[in-house]
């Protein structure tokens, strides 16, 4: 499992650094105004339905029972189940896609109410979402075969596939000239991502002898993946309807208040997407099929060893994110059309969502903990619960702190959730932290002291060479600042597991030989 945790986070890593790539791109070419704005509200709709019906409730119901099903059924039983999803799934999203279609002035009007008064913004982000939702058809698909790949075994594909919509976005803002404008070129790109990424895993599942065609659904076989699945996309839908409370308050901003809000989630997504769902979606596979094994105390090693993981490698961004975050974004983003006023604007945006950083990584892998038991209404009800808790605090924080305050509501939300998650979990004896999480856990804020001593003293020593560099300061001075925190981050770190009787080799060693 350490190995395919490793090989997820370094495909997610490598499309982290493919999607900076594209929206460094994005940044220079659109700025932070009229046109990015509609972009990323036309990117809003397709990406949340993804995350509700796609990559969050879907994952949730069908990795448990596909994976029962391989255990206690055999392969045959398990493509049966899993070609009648299929067919489930692609006449579900073919409706909603005609629906959304034929409704996008209304669906854009509830999104974004902030531009009803400016008509041609309004009719932009119409057009641009037109062109994006099909994206959600061939994406939820790919989840489908994702997870059908994941539970085979095979994770490295569906992990590189992403990269294939930074690239193809890329390859259609170097040739916008072509659109009326690059946000009709980035939102064609989309698209065509999505027929390219799954495309890739179509090919991969069928040379495995997986989903190859569609089945008639017989309701007897589908009927627990069901019941599963209604919670979950409620769970799931939770932390999405925060997303779109965000969206539609932010759209009340003056131009560039939903680009401050896009460019600070997509850097704080960063960590979340190598680390947090790497975690949780090879940790989800492997628990369930353990459980369905009968064998419990390997599931809570597994967990336990996954979320120490995590901890350790998620906890420098946190870090970074709250110490420095306007250098971050200014040494990423400042060119072109993003000014200094836009990178101070999304640096303090993402200050306040680095907040709740730790809490958004850890969720995926204390979730596993009743979704790989078949569990999925305790999940919704804490995420609810937590919903509540967020939107209430977005309304109060608006007003006085604009964006920040949005972002800082969302924090506070997660925390809250992974709190319940943790707490019903441990009382229920579905979660243990052993000593090693325990030890890890204590090395990692020894290593973060250290880490905060470097980004705090040695600002100013990083921009003072920068300085140097002319329109490179800033890159150059987050460069410096950054090689020598990862430096210092891992010395204390292992130096610190060290000293409490752990090695990092002893630690993988431990972990693989618990898992195997």
């Amino acid at each position: 499992m350490i190995r395919n945790l490793l090989s997820v986070g370094g495909f997610t890593l490598l499309s982290r650094v493919t999607g900076f790539l594209s929206l460094a791109m994005q940044s220079a070419i659109m700025g932070a105004g009229a046109v990015s704005d509609a972009f990323f509200i036309a990117q809003r709709l397709p990406n949340s339905f993804r995350a509700i019906f796609g990559e969050g409730a879907f994952n949730a119901a069908f990795v448990p029972s596909y994976s029962m099903a391989i255990e206690q059924e055999g392969d045959a039983a398990a493509e049966e189940f899993a070609g009648e999803v299929y067919t489930l799934l692609l006449a579900s999203q073919i409706i909603l896609l005609a629906i959304v279609w034929v409704l996008t002035p209304q669906f854009v009007s509830l999104l974004a109410p902030g531009l009803d008064d400016r008509p041609e913004k309004f009719a932009l982000a119409v057009n641009l979402t037109r062109i994006t939702f099909p994206y959600l058809l061939f994406i939820t698909l790919f989840v489908l075969h994702m997870g059908a790949l994941n539970a085979h075994g095979r994770f490295a594909l569906p992990a590189f596939a992403p990269n294939l919509m930074n690239l193809t976005v890329m390859a259609a803002l170097a040739v916008a000239f072509l659109f009326p404008n690059a946000g009709y070129a980035a939102s064609w790109g989309i698209t065509v991502s999505g027929v390219l990424e799954l495309g890739l895993l179509m090919w991969q599942a069928r040379r495995i002898g997986v989903l190859q065609r569609l089945r008639k659904p017989h309701w007897p076989r589908v009927r627990d993946f069901f019941i599963r699945l209604g919670p979950a996309i409620i769970g799931s839908a939770s932390p999405q309807i925060a997303v779109l409370a965000d969206t539609i308050l932010s759209s009340m901003l003056p131009d560039g208040g939903v680009s401050s809000i896009s460019y600070a989630e997509r850097l704080y997504q960063l960590p979340v997407g190598v680390i947090g769902i790497a975690a949780g979606t090879v940790l989800l596979p492997e628990m369930s099929r353990r459980l369905a094994a009968g064998d419990e105390a390997g599931a809570l090693h597994a967990q336990s060893r996954t979320m120490a993981l995590t901890v350790a490698l998620a906890a420098p961004f946190f870090i970074a994110f709250d110490t420095i975050p306007e250098l971050i974004v200014a040494g990423l983003f400042q060119r072109g059309k993003f000014s200094a006023a836009d990178a101070y604007a999304a640096g303090d945006v993402l200050a306040a969502y680095g907040a709740g950083l730790m809490a958004l990584v850890l969720i995926a892998s204390a979730r596993a903990s009743f979704q790989a038991r078949g569990d999925t209404r305790t999940p919704m009800l804490i995420a609810l619960a937590a919903l509540a808790a967020n939107v209430a605090l977005k309304i109060v924080l608006f007003r006085p702190l604009g964006a920040v305050g949005l972002a800082t509501a969302t924090s506070v939300g997660l925390w809250i959730n992974l709190a319940a998650l943790v707490g019903i979990a441990l009382a229920q004896q579905w979660m243990r932290f052993d000593a090693i999480f325990v030890k890890t856990l204590g090395a990692t804020f020894v290593a973060c002291a250290f880490l905060s001593a470097v980004a705090i003293f040695g600002r100013s020593s990083a921009l003072a060479l920068g300085a140097n560099f002319g329109v490179l300061a800033n890159l150059v001075a987050l460069t410096a600042l950054a090689t020598v925190g990862a430096f210092v981050y891992a010395g204390a770190l292992i130096g610190a597991l060290h000293a409490g009787g752990v090695t990092i080799r002893s630690l993988r060693q431990r972990a693989s030989n618990e898992l195997s």
